[in-house]
């Protein structure tokens, strides 16, 4: 499959593009299209990492069903031969790595599951025992499973800047409370759910970050579901508490990002052909493991 780090389809309207995606305004719907490019602490690097807009198009295609019946969301069709005619020309570019979606209302908020003791979460916790204002127990290690899932909200933050944990009570403040406790209990079900189907796959989810949108006054899920650019997917089999994991996600980037002292701003370094190598094999693999 061919590596896309941009498109460019001056038939069509660019809306927006983002870090991965660059989103098409087709009049009563977006075409999304997930490209190769990829990010770590919200820097955009140069290189393409191969099949990454194809692995996170199928997985969240994957979930978007096997969740249905929990919360609707925004798509309307993956099959490109059921595109706008305009679409036609750029058939090939899109072909596995776009959906056409509805327009959605985007809450401004990052919903955030977490069951395990990982990432940002743990780095946090070493300080002051919590995880966004959220008192924890003493005594717990890296990577251990949490007493009860938590939900941990952030900000949505533009591209190049950070995300902002925030407090559910902060949430309450820019979208109101009905909205945030609807979007905390969606985002609990929907990551116990995911749980459950990727256990039997011999899959961990230890967090994942869901996006939702207000569509004809209904709340559902947008954008991208549990894709290893969205969650942290552990294998059972290699699963240890007290260290961190061998993930099959964007964290084996992001240690190597930390391993060579990246300050986590812009300008993006040179990432070397070995590392996305393996970053693509690690998407593929879960995309394989959960879908088969």
């Amino acid at each position: 499959m061919q590596v896309i780090t941009h498109t460019n389809f001056d038939k069509l309207s660019l809306a927006h593009r983002g870090k991965v995606r660059d989103i098409y305004d087709l009049g009563d719907s977006f075409l999304f299209v997930a490209t190769d490019r990829i990010s770590a602490f919200d820097v955009v690097f140069s290189e393409g990492t191969p099949y990454k807009g194809y692995v996170l198009t199928q997985l969240s295609l994957f979930w978007f069903n096997v969740l249905s019946e929990i919360c609707s969301n925004h798509l309307i069709t993956s099959n490109v031969d059921e595109f706008p005619e305009v679409c036609n020309q750029y058939k090939n570019e899109l072909e596995g790595r776009s959906i056409l979606v509805k327009k959605v209302k985007i809450f401004p908020i990052e919903c955030i599951a977490r069951g395990y003791l990982s990432g940002s979460g743990w780095n946090e916790y070493k300080e002051n025992k919590t995880i966004c204002g959220i008192e924890l127990p003493p005594g717990l290690l890296e990577s251990q499973k949490l007493p009860g899932t938590i939900f941990t909200p952030s900000t949505k933050a533009e591209i190049g800047e950070h995300d902002l944990n925030i407090s559910f009570e902060k949430m309450n403040d820019i979208i109101g409370k009905e909205y945030s406790e609807l979007l905390k209990k969606k985002t609990l079900q929907i990551y116990e759910r995911a749980v459950e189907v990727a256990s039997q796959k011999g899959i961990i989810i230890a967090d994942t970050k869901l996006e939702f949108g207000l569509c004809d006054g209904e709340i559902i899920l947008a954008d991208e579901v549990l894709t290893p650019d969205s969650s942290r997917f552990w294998l059972k089999s290699l699963y240890e508490v007290g260290r961190s994991q061998d993930s099959l996600d964007k964290q084996f980037l992001r240690n190597y990002l930390i391993s060579i002292n990246f300050k986590k701003q812009p300008p993006a370094p040179r990432l070397p052909e070995d590392v996305i190598k393996t970053t693509s094999e690690k998407y593929l693999e879960i995309l394989t493991l959960l879908t088969t």
